[in-house]
């Protein structure tokens, strides 16, 4: 048993010898050429200059405000030329499809044709008012969407900040074993120190330049979602700086919650979509009312072969009123689903209220916990670094295996990592804490 177990020792520190041999790594190839300089307020403005969902917004507001337009062209004229010609036996009438006896005759004659609506006893002022409403919640939605888009930016930016700060880490962590490495090799040719050292300390750089590997990974791809964020439309290499730190949060959830009602757009996008719902409910109320319009007419006829006399100019105008009296019930039934409408909208508006007091809420806990991470993270990182020193002082004085330092030395890298990954997810937090509360640009 003592036989197998040495030489399972012996098999064991070939291995992890051979581990200690691998080369260092290859920094992983930058996508989108050249690195370029950017700051959290110049990756805001971008995004809010070019990215697609930004502009689709604005194109639908627009859209919006040309369908107030349409609503609105009721209050003016109608105007149409019109040329017409026709073939037919004289003084011959139509007999069948109409109660008219039209006369038929050859002729060729042109003309205008005015048509203007009087009244229709506020169903066009109803629908206008909708059309209206309907424009400035789409306006809110542009808004929103900017909101969206910059908390997207935020969340991104602070990830390659992240992914960033572990690559020096791991380049620190990588350049700290490598230093221990050399030392152990080095006792171990005067013959201060084992084999197993030497193994038990290339395994824990392998460890690093493993951690390192990833770590530039992460970059890359936090440097591509940073670039979907901003609208591009191909990955860019960016360099990023450090934004400054955000405050701590604020400790009143009821305040936060009244201000992120009163300030979040999409909530006032569904309330001007209520008001909205309830002028087209009151303008489908208003079918059943009359309708009230003019039609003038009036041309020349140049060409006219009839043996009636018949002028060569003609003009007439006149005053149409139309009232509703049966229509198998279209008008009612419209009306109902007009009114089903307002009440639906209004439950959606309701309901977004309520998981917006949600958001907030549950936003503010995570920002806070996130806040308390900082100073624990801070005093981790002390502790790691003082255990590492006594392990390392231990060692060189015999009284502790490399055991003992390499697992301080992992010990140490994740604190380090932990106390990055504390402070920018705090930012992180606070900028999804401040979107929920409308305060976002």
């Amino acid at each position: 048993m003592k036989a197998l177990a040495a030489a399972f020792a012996l098999q064991l520190t070939c291995a992890l010898a051979g581990l200690g041999q691998m080369p260092p790594p290859r920094a992983l190839p930058a996508q989108g050429g050249p690195s370029v300089a950017l700051s959290l307020h110049d990756a805001e403005a971008l995004a809010l200059k070019n990215h697609p969902h930004i502009l689709a917004a604005e194109d639908q507001y627009s859209a919006a405000v040309q369908r107030v337009r349409e609503n609105k062209s009721a209050y003016y004229p109608t105007i149409d030329g019109e040329i017409t010609g026709s073939q037919g036996y004289d003084l011959t009438r139509i007999g069948a499809g109409a109660l008219a006896a039209s006369v038929l005759f050859n002729r060729e004659g042109q003309g205008l044709q005015v048509g203007q609506l009087i009244t229709d006893f506020g169903r066009r002022r109803n629908l206008v008012g909708q059309s209206e409403l309907q424009a400035r919640a789409f306006d809110q939605n542009v808004q929103a969407t900017r909101y969206d888009v910059v908390l997207g930016v935020d969340r991104a930016y602070y990830g390659v900040l992240a992914a960033q700060a572990v690559v020096k880490v791991a380049e620190q962590t990588v350049a700290a074993r490598q230093t221990v490495v050399d030392q152990v090799t080095a006792l171990f040719k005067s013959q201060l120190k084992s084999q197993v050292d030497v193994s038990f300390a290339d395994v824990s750089l392998s460890q690093a330049k493993l951690l390192l590997v990833r770590a530039q990974g992460d970059v890359q791809t936090a440097l591509a979602d940073l670039s979907r964020a901003l609208g591009e439309d191909t990955p860019r290499n960016y360099t990023v700086t450090e934004s400054p730190e955000a405050p701590a949060p604020r400790s009143d959830p009821n305040a936060l919650v009244a201000e992120a009602l009163q300030n979040r757009p999409e909530l006032r996008a569904l309330q001007f979509d209520t008001q909205a719902a309830r002028r087209f409910e009151a303008a489908e109320r208003d079918l059943n009312r009359p309708t009230i319009t003019f039609l003038g007419v009036g041309g020349a006829l140049p060409y006219i072969n009839t043996t009636t006399r018949v002028p060569h100019e003609y003009e007439g105008a006149g005053i149409n009123v139309n009232i509703p009296i049966f229509n198998g019930f279209l008008f009612t039934a419209r009306r109902e689903e007009a009114h089903y409408q307002v009440l639906a909208t209004d439950q959606r508006r309701r309901d977004l209220a309520q998981q917006i007091s949600h958001d907030v809420r549950t936003a503010l806990l995570s920002a806070a916990t996130a806040y308390q991470r900082i100073p624990v993270a801070q005093q981790l990182l002390a502790q790691a670094q003082l255990a590492l020193d006594l392990a390392q002082g231990r060692y060189n004085l015999g009284l502790s295996s490399i055991v003992d330092v390499t697992q301080a030395q992992l010990s140490l890298t994740q604190a380090q990592i932990e106390n990055l990954s504390a402070k920018y997810e705090y930012q992180a937090q606070y900028a999804a804490l401040q979107y929920t509360i409308g305060a976002l640009r």
